[in-house]
């Protein structure tokens, strides 16, 4: 069987979870969190067969941190098994488990435990992740007994259905992962706050107009400025897109610069709410 290509790190997490950890209790439920963990860390949508050696071998370094990490043995043993199922089915050509080494931690200033990153949210965006977690954990009994019926078949070499209700298992789990992990590490914004700002922050309202060179006339368009986490375009653009970044930080009357596939565009700041 040739490697699968294309299965992202978020995808195999989701299969994993759905076969070795079911109940998501005691151990189970650390596991789940470590690799949570691990997902984040390297990009939940990296494919597996981009994941090298020394992206393994930086984590490793970021759990061990300054040695004050007594739990670096059992936490890189979650990662080590995930790498070994990922290699049995087939989502990466290396052995990849075989890095994932509890070395001596070397001295190196600043260092520590693995950091947690925030994640800002509006109200409305973690409202609406927590609304999609509550449908997507619903369907879990449906999709266990999708899976149980076409595991009746005895010949799983070819369970065209066993293999598609995995999949559809994976993706779920997956997704409830990528938003639990969103929701741990949220802070939501005071909406107050972004009311009061005279400048462009997560969660205002930008109405633009186009002014690049050679536009006779052109209408506003109004954005609210995310996270990554709840974009949905067009109204809702990421504050790490080219016209997000560029309008963070920015009041009314500035323009700012885009660089677009187009080429280069020109924005004005009309209003912010």
């Amino acid at each position: 069987m040739e490697p699968n290509g294309h299965t992202t790190l978020i995808q195999a997490f989701g299969q994993y979870v759905s076969k070795y950890v079911v109940t998501m209790k005691g151990d189970k439920a650390e596991t789940s969190r470590e690799l949570q963990r691990f997902v984040q860390w390297c990009g939940p949508q990296k494919v597996m067969g981009d994941v090298t050696p020394s992206m393994i071998g930086d984590y490793v370094e970021k759990v061990i941190g300054s040695g004050t990490t007594p739990q670096a043995p059992e936490r890189l043993q979650a990662v080590r098994q995930f790498l070994t199922f990922a290699h049995k089915e087939k989502f990466i050509e290396r052995k990849l488990a075989a890095h994932v080494r509890v070395r001596r931690a070397r001295p190196r200033y600043g260092a520590g435990t693995l950091q947690e990153t925030q994640i800002l949210l509006t109200a409305e965006g973690r409202e609406e992740l927590v609304n999609e977690l509550d449908a997507l954990k619903a369907r879990r009994p449906e999709l266990a007994e999708a899976i149980r019926k076409a595991a009746a078949d005895k010949d799983v070499r070819e369970n065209a259905p066993l293999e598609a209700a995995r999949e559809d298992s994976g993706r779920v789990q997956g997704r409830i992962a990528e938003i639990e992990q969103t929701l741990n590490h949220a802070v939501v914004m005071d909406a107050s706050a972004i009311a009061k700002s005279r400048v462009v922050n997560l969660g205002a309202v930008v109405s633009v107009m186009d002014v690049s060179p050679g536009r006779s006339s052109s209408q506003s368009a109004d954005y609210t400025v995310v996270s990554a986490s709840e974009v949905k375009p067009p109204e809702k653009i990421s504050n790490v897109s080219p016209l997000g970044k560029a309008l963070l930080g920015r009041a009314v009357g500035h323009e700012v610069d885009v660089k677009a596939p187009r080429g280069m565009m020109k924005y004005k700041i009309l209003g912010i709410s």
